[in-house]
């Protein structure tokens, strides 16, 4: 299942596609195509076992559009951009590590910003993405939701990339929706912070 996304404050023709894969059984290879930069293979895996909600990644795809369209990459690609977009520092490669593939990723969220270049004026479909997904991706998909992600995300280690062990007002909430509520907005925080 292939979720296209239109991002407010970014031009029209320039689409976010999201996907979410449950037992992934070829990370390896999907981390590798990445690793040689098969362009191909020019996405954003994530892990999703970091991946508190939808508004994390669409604000990390928002951070990496509007650093494409400023001529302001600090990364190869939009794509890996995303990616170190979704870590609280600067520091490129540990947001690879935290956030990207692995060869143990098991479930994964996958992202694929197209829009037009000189070199492409038209972009790649969304139903080429979504056959070459099926075709190289061997997982169950998922629906891109804030439920789905949830049965993922390891909130043991949100809390420790994003810094969110010790806050004693955190742990007192009661409520697992609200807590997880309020740890959504901290990781938003995080990420908008970011660098400043």
């Amino acid at each position: 299942m292939l979720d296209t996304i239109a991002l407010d404050l970014v031009p029209s023709d320039h689409q976010v596609h999201v996907a979410l894969f449950r037992g992934v059984q070829n990370a390896g290879f999907l981390h590798s195509q990445l690793l040689a930069r098969n362009a191909a293979f020019e996405y954003a895996f994530i892990d999703a076992s970091v991946v508190a909600s939808r508004n994390q990644i669409l604000a990390a795809a928002f951070r990496a559009l509007a650093a494409k369209l400023s001529d302001n990459l600090k990364t190869p690609n939009v794509h890996s951009e995303l990616v170190t977009s979704l870590s609280p520092s600067n520091n490129i490669a540990d947001a690879y590590r935290r956030f990207g593939i692995s060869p143990t990723t098991k479930d994964l969220v996958v992202v694929k910003i197209t829009y037009p270049s000189d070199s492409a004026p038209t972009p790649v479909s969304r139903d080429d993405i979504e056959k070459h997904l099926a075709e190289n991706v061997e997982a169950t998909p998922a629906e891109f939701s804030d439920d789905e992600l949830a049965v993922s995300t390891d909130w043991t280690k949100v809390k420790k990339y994003y810094k969110l062990n010790g806050l004693p007002w955190l742990d007192a909430i009661k409520d697992e929706q609200e807590r997880k509520l309020q740890m959504d907005e901290l990781v938003l925080g995080a990420m908008a912070l970011r660098g400043v």
